[in-house]
């Protein structure tokens, strides 16, 4: 809708992925490949039904989606949530390589892919707690 020469704001990146769904088969797709990383697979609990739970509604959150995260777990604090895991730069890079696997399956096209796999990329790096 046009208001004096302006466009509405652009959709949220939630909205124009496909909400939740989206979101849900990217970490589906994500931890089909941390299941069988031998580097990372032990730092998650045996069921990951909670892990994928979190991160799904993490990253719907943080891309415009609802408070989901925020209304059951309170403020995300990611590196205090990761500090009892030692993350050095090989986990980062074994982390980032299988979201990356799972954008890249997800079909979403440029230039939202680059800019969820840069934030991907960030959020691996600023969690690194050891080894850097």
């Amino acid at each position: 809708m046009l208001l004096r020469g302006r466009r509405d704001p652009e959709p949220a990146r939630y909205d124009r992925w496909g909400g939740q769904p989206f979101f849900d088969a990217l970490v589906e797709r994500f931890y089909e490949g941390v299941a069988s990383d031998p580097l990372l697979r032990p730092m998650y609990p045996e069921d990951l039904t909670e892990p994928k739970a979190h991160l799904a509604l993490f990253l719907a959150q943080y891309w415009g989606g609802p408070p989901a995260y925020a209304e059951a777990r309170g403020h995300p604090r990611l590196r205090m949530r990761h500090a009892p895991f030692v993350i050095g730069p090989a986990e980062a890079d074994a982390w980032l390589g299988h979201m990356v696997a799972a954008v890249d399956r997800s079909g979403l096209e440029e230039p939202d892919r680059t800019e969820l796999v840069d934030y991907l990329a960030m959020a691996a790096r600023s969690l690194v707690n050891a080894g850097a």
